[in-house]
């Protein structure tokens, strides 16, 4: 067990410092690829649902931590659960993916108020205070939320994937999308802290449609947002560190991680280490990046890719992570030794 007077070591990299091993947590963790969640899975009727139990949301986030030593949980949930608590229609699709009743061009962009969105959310907060109360002390909790523009990709698309209408829209209906991206800042700042008063000790903003944005565009719906978003957590009382997590924003990341106030970079698998390294500001922790598809080979190119990732991040404080979501076809074997091999294990 954990010395309870040492902070978590994802804590202490988030703070600066270099840890060898570094810690390591693996993003949807909770998820797919392992039996025992697709059992937990048909015990709800949908996936909102699901997210909506505390019960079953907190044995999710556990079932992992009981296979594999990893240095963090993070709280079940979904992105989505913002607009849905602000009263956009959201379900899930089977094998699909999110779908949601998308903003019209013809229709004004009304949503709820965000304290009514934070009691719809109430479910969510007590996921995190059952998952806290279930934690060995060493393992950090990680609360989250979607980045202000890439949820409203999803409000304004009405699915994932393609993102051309959400982009024109920055051309077309400009104050209007100023106007959701503030609504979002707002509602997505109050659930955020609503999960540290749960219990949560850092957060990850997740950016996952960052790519493919002009230079003025990505300023406009990435960089000014998050940084709204950051200020007004701080405004709240919220010092929990922020792991920002731009996904496919290529170059632009030097902006991200300059100018949006967060306190880690998570680097996708495209992005060299040491280009991150070379434009974050001087101490920034990093996160990343190995490819998920090796956690589906497993085997001799899983534990060399796995290396390659320690030695080029040594030269930062660093969280051993992904670059994207784990895959379902990803083995549980395959992570343990993953998780074995960060470690120092053979």
């Amino acid at each position: 067990m954990a010395d309870r007077e040492s902070p978590p070591a994802l804590l202490r990299v988030l703070n600066g410092e270099r840890l060898d091993p570094p810690p390591i947590w693996i993003m949807r963790q909770a998820g797919r690829y392992l039996p025992e969640y697709r059992e937990l899975r048909k015990r709800t009727k949908s996936f909102l649902d699901f997210c909506y139990s505390p019960s079953l949301a907190t044995e999710a986030v556990m079932q992992p931590l009981r296979r594999f030593p990893l240095d963090a949980a993070i709280l079940f949930s979904d992105i989505l659960v913002v607009p849905d608590a602000l009263g956009q229609k959201v379900w899930f699709v089977e094998g699909e993916g999110p779908r949601l009743e998308p903003l019209l061009p013809e229709t004004a962009w009304k949503l709820g108020e965000p304290e009514k969105a934070i009691q719809r959310l109430s479910p969510v907060y007590e996921t995190v205070e059952r998952i806290k109360a279930q934690l060995e002390p060493g393992i950090a909790l990680i609360g989250f939320a979607g980045a202000p523009w890439t949820v409203a990709t999803y409000m304004l698309q009405g699915r994932g994937g393609d993102k051309d209408e959400a982009r024109r829209a920055i051309y077309q209906r400009p104050q209007e999308m100023d106007a959701l991206l503030a609504a979002l800042v707002e509602t997505t700042a109050q659930h955020l802290a609503a999960q540290v008063r749960a219990g949560a000790d850092c957060l990850q903003l997740f950016e996952s449609w960052a790519e493919g944005l002009p230079p003025q565009a990505f300023q406009r719906v990435v960089i000014h947002p998050t940084r709204k978003l950051v200020r007004r957590l701080r405004e709240l009382g919220v010092g929990a560190p922020i792991i920002g997590f731009p996904r496919g924003a290529g170059a632009q990341i030097a902006a991200y991680a300059n100018e949006t106030g967060v306190n880690a970079l998570g680097v996708d698998t495209q992005t060299p280490a040491q280009f991150a390294y070379d434009v974050a500001p001087e101490g920034m922790p990093l996160q990343g990046n190995l490819d998920p598809q090796t956690l589906v080979v497993g085997g001799e190119a899983l534990e060399r890719a796995a290396r390659d990732v320690l030695i080029a991040f040594k030269s930062a404080p660093h969280i051993f992570n992904l670059g994207h979501g784990i895959t379902p076809d990803a083995t549980p074997e395959n992570v343990a030794r993953l998780v074995q091999v960060v470690k120092g294990g053979v």
